[in-house]
């Protein structure tokens, strides 16, 4: 009986011990509490994988393309009193020249408040369509980046039938061997009319103060037709890379009344060996499946872009180290419109871009009345940049108030909507 006792006891205690063995495996087994540095060498989620296969770092706040943005008012400008006939908007990279910065933007200062693209055919020599409608190139400068000045008209609309002579707009700066040089949506009719339709055109000075010479030629020319950019031409912006100009620009296509928004926008790069052209079109365009402007900057030996609004990639910083495939290097919130950069080595051919750390960028319909609608310049401030750690542009989210929710309400259509769904299902239980 003895001899019993002792075989049943020992094998509980290897049972015990088996299951002790199982039970240490299976923990082994559990993703560990404090993240490795490197890939795990075990089976991972596609979702986990993904942290370490597309992104710089497991953390955003340890991702040198990671950031929030802060925002000031600018002090400077007047908007007389907010009654829609004066505007500001789309700025240009900022650079920093004699002494001081220099921004260049669409400026619209018009007897009357534009009419709308939907009442294009309003329009006329006084009466803007749109809100950049009937636009010259305005500059200003500030000593510290915060308090501007205005300067004056650069680049002013020129006589018809020149590209150019209804509007020039959202302009972006280029500085190329000693010159420099304004690339500019140039308009040869209202938009609205048939859609926001224009090429690219240029301009030229010896100093950032001008004189501006307008080439009054197109430099970018539209698509042929067919193609993704064959009616619009949009927000040019120049970058120096391998001694040459590349441009980024932004197409509107696919337009489809019967979806809203109506169509997608997506960028595009044209290559040329000297400022005036000819540019070559990349031939992967569009190299960017995302954004409503461009925005970039070059990041260590390739280029990264802000991505906002519009498209599957928005709200997302992206980066291409060969200066045309571009991947998702994080995603963020809040991210600046029309953001205008101070880019130290935009024009310095660097091969280890630094990044950016503050521009300018606009709001549109800044007093919350689209009868009055006009747009304002506003500062940005964020950490994308090699030189800077600065963990407080680096949280995880932003905290919106109560009210910043509520002005995204419901439309009446909508609340009707749930109304009778509400309905309907008391019926559906009263039965």
């Amino acid at each position: 009986m003895r001899q019993i006792l002792y075989l049943f006891a020992a094998l509980w205690l290897l049972a015990s011990c088996e299951q002790s063995k199982t039970q240490t495996e299976t923990v082994s087994e559990e993703f560990p509490f404090f993240i490795p540095a490197e890939k795990p060498d075990r089976p991972l989620s596609a979702a986990v994988a993904r942290n370490y296969d597309n992104y710089e770092a497991i953390r955003p706040e340890q991702t040198e393309l990671y950031t929030q943005f802060k925002y000031t008012k600018l002090k400077g400008f007047d908007y007389n009193g907010g009654d829609g006939t004066v505007t500001r908007r789309d700025p240009s990279k900022v650079i920093f020249e004699n002494g001081k910065y220099y921004v260049w933007y669409t400026g619209r200062k018009t007897p009357v408040k534009s009419v709308g693209m939907k009442n294009a055919k309003l329009a006329n020599d006084t009466i803007p369509s749109s809100d950049w409608d009937l636009s010259d190139i305005w500059y200003a400068t500030s000593e510290d980046g915060f308090t501007w000045e205005e300067q004056g008209i650069a680049v002013h609309r020129p006589e018809k039938p020149t590209p150019g002579w209804r509007s020039v707009t959202t302009t972006d700066i280029l500085k190329f061997k000693g010159k420099y040089y304004l690339y500019f949506q140039a308009f040869m009719e209202a938009s609205g009319l048939r859609g926001d339709f224009c090429p690219v055109s240029v301009a030229w000075a010896d100093s950032p103060d001008g004189p501006w010479h307008h080439t009054g030629k197109i430099v970018i020319p539209n698509g042929p037709e067919g193609s993704w950019d064959q009616y619009s031409i949009h927000d040019p912006y120049p970058l120096v890379h391998d001694g040459k100009v590349y441009i980024y620009y932004k197409g509107d296509f696919d337009k489809r009344p019967e979806l809203r928004p109506s169509k997608i926008r997506m960028q595009g790069l044209a290559i040329a060996e000297d400022p005036l052209g000819p540019f070559v079109k990349h031939p992967l365009n569009p190299v960017i499946n995302s954004g409503h402007e461009t925005t970039l900057f070059p990041f260590k030996e390739g280029v990264a872009a802000i991505v906002q609004r519009d498209g599957q990639e928005h709200n997302t910083i992206q980066y291409a180290k060969d200066w045309v495939n571009f991947e998702i290097a994080s995603i963020t919130e809040l991210l600046p419109i029309a953001a205008g950069p101070f880019v130290p080595d935009a024009f310095t051919d660097t091969k280890d871009g630094r990044g950016i750390t503050w521009g300018i960028s606009h709001i549109i319909n800044a007093g919350g009345d689209w009868s009055k609608n006009h747009t304002i310049l506003l500062r940005f401030d964020c950490d994308l940049s090699q030189d800077v750690d600065d963990q407080g542009m680096k949280d995880h989210h932003m905290y919106y108030s109560p009210e910043f929710h509520y002005t995204h309400r419901l439309s009446g259509k909508q609340k009707q909507r749930i109304a009778e769904e509400t309905k309907k299902l008391k019926e559906q239980t009263a039965k």
